[in-house]
């Protein structure tokens, strides 16, 4: 629903029809419950806005909060990374759509406080949260090494380990450097991401 603002009448008449006629949320995407497996957790602030980098003091600060939220509701966090507009985590759960309401609510205090700090009260700061159930252990790595290399990708920085706001420095020194290339090559992304995951089932 991003392309909202680009659609014709006529379409966005159409889509919100096919989303009520399925009972589905009107702007965004259904949260399904797999069961106990992995998943992939991604949340944006709205249209991107880059509201979470305003200062890196509000960087430390979300991420502290995103990673005890996940470890709160969460079984066990595989890898995560806080850009200035967006988050990504690859977590385990057995209720995901619990976890995806503990984030719902931390998505509104921290709605509240930032809007507070910026004198922006009545900003819209974020656009709901995605989750993806990971179906192979090929999605499971491609999804890793997605969200190690989403500063690289984004252009903040050039290696993975040079983003402080990732897990990715922990992920090299546990298995390290010569391991992390060889999952690199087994498991490249490709085109991940662009239809969503579909691809990687």
């Amino acid at each position: 629903m991003y392309d909202w603002r680009r659609m014709s009448p006529a379409e966005r008449e159409a889509a919100l029809a096919a989303r009520k006629a399925n009972r589905q949320p009107w702007h965004g995407p259904p949260h399904e419950d797999w069961g106990e497996r992995p998943y992939h957790l991604s949340a944006a602030c709205y249209e991107h806005a880059p509201i979470i980098g305003v200062s890196p003091e509000r960087m430390a600060a979300c991420e502290r909060e995103l990673l005890d939220v996940l470890a709160q509701h969460a079984e066990g966090i595989h890898s995560w990374c806080l850009l200035p507009n967006h988050y990504h985590a690859l977590v385990d759960s057995d209720q995901v759509k619990a976890l995806i309401a503990a984030l719902g609510e931390f998505h509104g205090r921290t709605s509240f406080r930032w809007n507070g700090e910026d004198e922006r009260r009545g900003r819209h700061v974020w656009h709901r949260c995605a989750e993806r159930a990971i179906r192979s252990e090929r999605h499971f790595w491609v999804t890793m090494n997605y969200i190690h290399h989403n500063p690289v990708h984004h252009g903040y920085v050039e290696r993975w380990e040079d983003w402080p706001y990732s897990s990715a420095r922990d992920f090299l020194t546990q298995i390290g450097r010569k391991e992390a290339e060889k999952i690199w090559r087994n498991y490249p992304l490709l085109d991940y991401g662009k239809g969503w995951d579909d691809a990687w089932m």
